[in-house]
Formats: C-alpha cells, sequence, structure tokens
C-alpha cells in the first residue's frame, strides 16, 4: 500500500491538467476579447484625456507679464489677512483648499529638484 501511494518523477499531480485547461482557455479569451476591450477603453479615454490636456495646457503654462502683478498683489493680501487674524474666519472648505493649493505647490517644488538632480535618491520617501 505505501508503495502505491508514492509518486513517481513523471506521474502528473492532481488538479494540474485542469490548471492548465484553465489558463489555455483564459489566454485565448485574452487573445479574442483583447482588441475589444482596448478599443473600448480608448473610446472611454479619448475625450477624458482631450478635457485632461485642455485643462493641463491652461494650467500648466507659465505665468504671463500680466499675471505677475495680480500674484504679488495676492501675495501682499494673505500676509495682511495673516497679520490681521482674518486667518481665523476661514471656513473649513476655504482652509482645505488653500491646504491643498499649498501642498500642490511643495509638490512641483518637489518634482522640479528630482528632475534638476536626475533622481530620487537623496530625499527621505
Amino acid at each position: 500500500l505505501a508503495g502505491s501511494l508514492k509518486r513517481r518523477r513523471g506521474d502528473i499531480q492532481p488538479g494540474t491538467r485542469n490548471m492548465a485547461q484553465a489558463a489555455q482557455r483564459l489566454a485565448q479569451r485574452i487573445a479574442t476579447r483583447g482588441p475589444q476591450l482596448l478599443s473600448a477603453a480608448v473610446a472611454y479615454s479619448k475625450p477624458r484625456l482631450a478635457t485632461f490636456w485642455y485643462y493641463a495646457k491652461v494650467e500648466l503654462a507659465p505665468p504671463t507679464p500680466a499675471e505677475i502683478p495680480r500674484a504679488i498683489d495676492s501675495m501682499k493680501a494673505m500676509v495682511r489677512s495673516f497679520q490681521t487674524g482674518r486667518l481665523a474666519q476661514l471656513t473649513v472648505k476655504e482652509a482645505l483648499r488653500n491646504g491643498l493649493v499649498a501642498t500642490e505647490v511643495l509638490m512641483w517644488f518637489y518634482i522640479g529638484e528630482i528632475i534638476g538632480k536626475g533622481g530620487i535618491i537623496g530625499y527621505n520617501v
């Protein structure tokens, strides 16, 4: 009895044939449905990417000479609001929005540094 339970080298493990057949069926399904899935993904993504690129061109463009004085005035107004205590009168939504904008500016700064250094080495990630 013990000798009959031992596996020989050439024996196939139980369930291996079913797994191989399942893997083969999966590969066939991917091969036949892959192009359909890809075309659906492209059709879904095209309008969204067009919108993204439109806003990316507008938002990520460098400031024009006309925008620089407005930015300086807004910075002066922010310093005055810190000095007068207006900061305590912000709503939670405004404070959250300001925090997100500050975080975005900081992240762009870090990304610029990483690009300038040519690597992420040296940062505590």
